[in-house]
């Protein structure tokens, strides 16, 4: 091949790839397969280095990082990147509305009749909580990357942007303006960074408190080569500057027509950008995505809001370091400061004692927070918390709150370091921690109450037993009361015994006894996983039953032969192999059977068929005929994985109602997606 005939091919290679790249990055529609782009990028990468005279610095194989730098340059942004100011109700968003729109009367000597619409037209978009970062493109090609700093100076992070794959090295189009800035933000989504988590724990590596510091830590790499192994994506939101705009090209007269001019360069957006008019709009679109929030795949703190037309814009001008034509409209914080008043050792139902702080209580996350999880005593040693101690704690949806960092700088003289207890706070028994072990646990047994509560609430639990309307209180008062010590008992409980109960009627009594005697039938898994042994949940439970078949081969098997289960190692093992050499247990066991609680047993392993074995299936939305446990069930049934997170090994994604963003990855991964009919006739066809 001549250098010619190379630089021909090389061009194409690119523009297909450049196209690729956008269709997967900035539009979540790709149309060819991954094996498809791997040929494409390799066969280009395989040029470049038979003909290094024709490498580029915006070729696509220039994303995966160059040399560490030994320190990150100072950068001066042309435009400062200037903050935004906060409103926190509808009253104050109707208060920037009103002040909007009393400025440009009074600017343009028309009162109140400045519009031919009384409202002001607004663009919102959610306020993704990443890094902010200023992206220079000359004549195409991007030449400059920086961070925020304080606005007016940044850091240089070019060879680090130049990784993330939704970052054009060139921008699409023939025609393109001479020089071109745009903003955005580089975030990690939550699917990203749990991934990344695990993997860093797996290692014992440090991990990320949130996405967000994760995001900001990996733009901070001094070696772009780890910058690219982070999940990171970027969304642009501005264009602060253009010169030289092609001819023919019209000037945009608005926000959104400045978005849309992104888009067409290859930038992604968000999807969830609106265009709409007043204060009623905005306060819609805001509970809307508030509700919503949990669902997107990356974090937000709020939506930014901003007047859309850019004549209004540059009327309404700047006060301070804000711009009075945009605000950003905050949800509930998720963070917050308070002080730590007490920590207390909770008893769980294997014994655990986990430290909980007792707090000042403090508004958070849309709630008031007065306790919060420090996860264990090496968790307590690693951030020195003592009482008297000013924390942050972080809290988000249903997330329990937990204490983030401590602020030794506050910390009171008289502040003293915790001390594991040696004794049980519930039944006095020895406290024990065996070396290695971040855990300590109370060596009570079934003779401790609070592990006996706890046990309980575990066996009549919804993945459990499933005892509807059996609620921790009621628990508690029947353990208080002596008329349940363990899990056999709630079968021979009486009528009488449940109206005493306090705020326990007797029809209340009636269904809650009726809900006990339905549990009797159950099947193994989830008998199993309701024994409550230790490192037992409901994957091993499974695994188990199924390789099993009976509870009594189950019972009857060594730590060697429990070690032939799938995922069942020597720890779990010798968990298993423990309960059941233990005679209450085994008492129990028997009540339990001849009380009535059976389940039918299973064909071991190696005689049942499985036709989707070594396939993995993700289930996503609300399904009409069956719940998502029993859609999981019947999947595992016919040997399939269920897992709860999309990859590109993902065999199928059944879809129900509502699907979130789980089928967006899906979509985005090329995997294949079913919806609820579908499966059915999967189901039916494997005779379930």
């Amino acid at each position: 091949m001549t250098e010619a005939e190379a630089r021909h091919e090389i061009e194409a290679l690119r523009e297909q790839l450049r196209y690729h790249n956008h269709r997967y990055y900035g539009l979540d529609e790709p149309d060819i397969p991954d094996a498809e782009y791997d040929r494409l990028f390799h066969r280009l990468r395989d040029l470049e280095a038979q003909f290094p005279a024709l490498l580029t610095v915006d070729s696509p194989t220039m994303r995966v990082g160059g040399e560490a730098m030994p320190a990150f340059a100072t950068v001066t942004h042309e435009v400062p990147m200037l903050s935004l100011d906060n409103v926190f109700s509808a009253e104050e968003f109707a208060d920037f509305d009103r002040r909007a729109r009393e400025r440009l009367g009074d600017l343009l000597g028309q009162g109140g009749d400045l519009f031919s619409s009384p409202q002001l037209s607004y663009c919102c978009e959610p306020k993704l909580d990443g890094l902010a970062i200023s992206l220079v493109y000359e004549d195409g090609i991007l030449v400059r990357g920086a961070t925020r700093g304080d606005g007016v100076t940044g850091e240089d992070i070019t060879h680090n942007v130049r990784t993330i794959a939704s970052i054009p090295l060139r921008l699409l189009g023939d025609t393109l303006p001479a020089l071109l800035e745009v903003r955005g933000e580089v975030v990690m989504p939550k699917a990203g960074f749990l991934r990344m988590n695990e993997q860093a724990a797996a290692k014992g590596e440090k991990t990320f408190v949130n996405p967000r510091n994760a995001a900001a830590g990996s733009l901070r790499q001094l070696d772009p080569r780890m910058t690219a192994q982070r999940p990171l994506e970027f969304y642009a939101y501005s264009r602060i500057r253009e010169e030289g705009r092609p001819a023919g090209q019209a000037a945009a007269i608005s926000h959104h027509e400045i978005l849309q001019q992104l888009r067409h360069y290859g930038f992604r957006l968000s999807r969830e950008i609106k265009l709409g008019e007043g204060p009623d709009f905005v306060q819609g679109y805001y509970q809307d995505i508030l509700q919503r929030r949990a669902s997107l795949p990356y974090e937000i703190d709020g939506v930014v809001i901003k007047v859309d037309s850019l004549r209004w814009q540059h009327e309404l001008g700047f006060v301070s370091r804000a711009p009075r034509w945009a605000t950003a409209y905050k949800f509930p914080a998720q963070e917050a400061v308070t002080t730590v008043q007490a920590i207390e050792f909770q008893v769980g139902r294997t014994g655990a004692l986990t430290p909980v702080a007792r707090l000042a209580p403090v508004f958070v996350g849309g709630v008031t927070v007065s306790n919060a999880t420090l996860h264990n005593f090496d968790e307590i040693e690693r951030m020195d918390v003592r009482v008297g101690d000013s924390v942050v704690i972080y809290r988000a949806g249903d997330v329990i709150p937990k204490v983030v960092r401590v602020l030794s700088e506050r910390r009171p003289a008289d502040a003293l370091p915790v001390v594991l207890p040696t004794r049980c706070p519930v039944c006095d028994s020895d406290v024990e921690r065996p070396d290695g072990e971040a855990i300590a646990r109370c060596s009570g047994g079934l003779f401790c109450p609070a592990q006996q509560k706890e046990a309980l609430k575990h066996f009549v639990s919804r993945r459990a037993m499933d005892v509807d309307g059996l609620g921790d209180k009621w628990i508690e008062q029947l353990v208080d009361l002596g008329l349940i010590k363990s899990s056999a008992d709630l079968y021979n409980l009486k009528k009488e015994d449940l109206v005493g109960l306090e705020r326990m009627g007797e029809k209340s009594a009636d269904n809650l006894l009726q809900a006990i005697a339905h549990s009797k039938a159950t099947t193994l898994p989830r008998f199993l996983y309701a024994l409550g042994i230790r490192d037992v949940g409901e994957a091993t439970a499974l695994a188990l039953a199924r390789h099993w078949g009976r509870l009594d081969a189950v019972m009857a098997a060594d730590e060697a032969a429990l070690m032939h289960v799938p995922d069942v190692g020597p720890v779990v093992a010798e968990s298993i192999s423990t309960f059941f050499r233990q005679t209450h247990n085994l008492e129990v066991i028997t009540r339990l059977r001849a009380l009535g609680v059976s389940w039918p047993d299973l064909a071991a392993e190696s005689e049942r068929p499985q036709p989707l074995a070594g396939q993995t299936w993700v289930l996503t939305g609300a399904l009409s005929t069956m719940s998502r446990d029993q859609a999981k069930e019947k999947l595992l049934q016919l040997g399939a994985k269920v897992s709860g997170s999309v990859s590109k090994k993902t065999h199928c994604v059944v879809a129900g109602e509502a699907a979130g963003s789980k089928l967006a990855e899906a979509e985005k991964l090329g995997v294949h997606v079913i919806d609820e009919a579908a499966f059915q006739q999967v189901l039916s066809e494997h005779g379930l």
